[in-house]
């Protein structure tokens, strides 16, 4: 079952745990289940999501359940009108704060499939450092490794920003296969035994489609990223 955090006439939210697709895509064909289909069948009606998480972020996912919310959520999101609050474990110290503004690429649409090269679009994500730690010990080239826990804000919402961003920086997200550092997803599958991106959308701020009045949606984090937390 999935868990359920708001629902009401118009409007289903879910924490969507790791590693589950929100809908079907080329680029993970043996999947077998989707967020979709899954509170489909739990609500007994039809979903549609109306914004996208990748398959390794855990956390809300929003969904409508008529036409009209569908496109007043729509409309929010086109005009950067939902605020969005992620947190992420990173590789080294990033500043206490900053924002990224490197231009991305759009290489795949929403379903996987790959596009023609096209030029990069303006993206931006605001971070801050919420807690650091020097592990004691040798991941890489280093006697202790360094890592630290950071709140995004992503004011653009382009394909794997964040995880792009972040490398950008040179502090990608723990867990990340494609642009993180092999080394240390290694040392967190063997030591603690994660096996996931710790990256997750823990908060979305926007206007009830509907009523207009403000709602904000929180998530706690899953169990083995909040486990981490509590062993740094």
């Amino acid at each position: 079952m999935l868990d359920i955090l708001y629902r009401d006439d118009c409007l289903v939210a879910i924490n969507k745990p790791s590693g589950l697709l929100v809908h079907r895509s080329d680029i993970d064909r043996h999947e077998t289940r989707f967020a979709v289909q899954a509170l489909r069948d739990q609500v007994g009606r039809r979903v549609q999501p109306v914004h996208r998480l990748d398959k390794g972020t855990s956390g809300v996912l929003l969904f409508a359940l008529d036409g009209e919310a569908s496109r007043g959520m729509a409309a929010q999101f086109e005009r950067n009108e939902v605020a969005k609050t992620y947190l992420a474990v990173v590789r080294g110290w990033p500043p206490e704060s900053g924002t990224i503004t490197h231009p991305l690429s759009r290489t795949h649409d929403e379903y996987g499939n790959a596009l023609a090269a096209a030029e990069p679009q303006s993206a931006r994500t605001d971070f801050r450092r919420l807690a650091i730690v020097d592990w004691p010990c040798a991941v890489d080239r280093h006697p202790t490794s360094r890592y630290a826990l950071v709140a995004l804000a992503p004011r653009t919402g382009r394909r794997h920003q964040l995880r792009r961003h972040l490398k950008h920086i040179a502090h990608p997200v723990v867990g990340d296969a494609t642009h993180g550092k092999g080394v240390h997803n290694r040392f967190f599958r063997h030591e603690f035994g994660c096996h996931r991106l710790l990256l997750a959308c823990v908060a979305l701020r926007f206007r009830h489609p509907r009523t207009g009045d403000p709602l904000t949606i929180r998530a706690p984090l899953g169990d083995r990223f909040a486990e981490i937390c509590r062993r740094f």
